[in-house]
């Protein structure tokens, strides 16, 4: 494994690098970092004995995450394309396996729509593209100056964790800081499914059963829109797949190359 870092528009972005072999893009979800995808990368990057692979597993920290640095202006699902776009540019990658998990699902499948001639394989983990609840989104701004009136209280911590988990239902919201909590706004405000019958790449769609971030009627969905595509159910597997069943993950992934 390697430690690097590349430049981009003027922020610093820290990306690993996984094994030898074909090139393999993974991007994580919203609030995650490389780091927390290391033992996932690790196994794919083998690939298969006797078949697919081995691979070379790229694994950036999103520009606001990780240990790449902080966006100085709010962004949205757009600036993060042309990053990743531009990113894909200057490492060189041709044609190369895309792997996208919760928000980076999102992002897989936009740069699947712009850039079909380049991808080998789409894999959707978790993939967070459905943002029709939006409206309890756009008040959130709002309701976070509500709750700061409180802020004086001993509990204040503990109850704004509370408030956003189970009343807004956006616990990753909260802890978001300056920038980044507008990034977020603009992010859960852009619906992406109307886009997903434009994926023409091959494209294995995994999900957990007890996924409560991303339901797996959205799994559903994606496997009837896009043509041709897989889908495997990890039964009793919640949102964090890489996290709470590496072991499936990995072995789905695969399975499908």
């Amino acid at each position: 494994m390697q430690d690097l870092e590349i430049t981009i528009n003027g922020l610093k972005i820290h990306y690993k690098v996984f094994g030898e072999g074909k090139p393999f893009l993974f991007l994580h979800g919203w609030g995650s970092s490389a780091e927390k995808w290391d033992s996932i990368a690790e196994e794919v990057s083998k690939g298969v004995p006797g078949g697919p692979g081995p691979f070379r597993v790229f694994v950036p920290d999103l520009p606001g995450f990780g240990k790449s640095d902080a966006l100085l202006e709010p962004w949205n699902t757009n600036k993060y394309i042309r990053f990743l776009e531009e990113f894909i540019e200057e490492l060189g990658l041709k044609e190369f396996y895309i792997l996208g998990h919760s928000f980076g699902g999102a992002l897989a499948c936009k740069i699947a729509i712009n850039h079909p001639q380049q991808i080998e394989k789409l894999f959707l983990v978790s993939a967070a593209f459905v943002r029709k609840r939006t409206i309890k989104k756009q008040v959130l701004g709002r309701v976070s100056k509500i709750v700061k009136i409180f802020s004086f209280l001993p509990f204040y911590p503990l109850a704004k964790k509370a408030f956003y988990k189970y009343v807004v239902g956006s616990y990753d919201y909260s802890k978001a800081e300056g920038v980044m909590k507008s990034t977020f706004l603009n992010v859960v405000s852009d619906d992406l499914s109307q886009f997903v019958a434009f994926i023409k790449v091959p494209t294995a769609i995994i999900w957990g059963d007890k996924d409560e971030a991303t339901l797996v009627e959205d799994a559903y969905f994606l496997n009837e829109k896009i043509k041709g595509s897989r889908l495997e159910i990890i039964s009793g597997a919640g949102h964090s797949l890489h996290k709470d069943v590496p072991e499936f993950l990995v072995k789905k992934v695969l399975e499908n190359i």
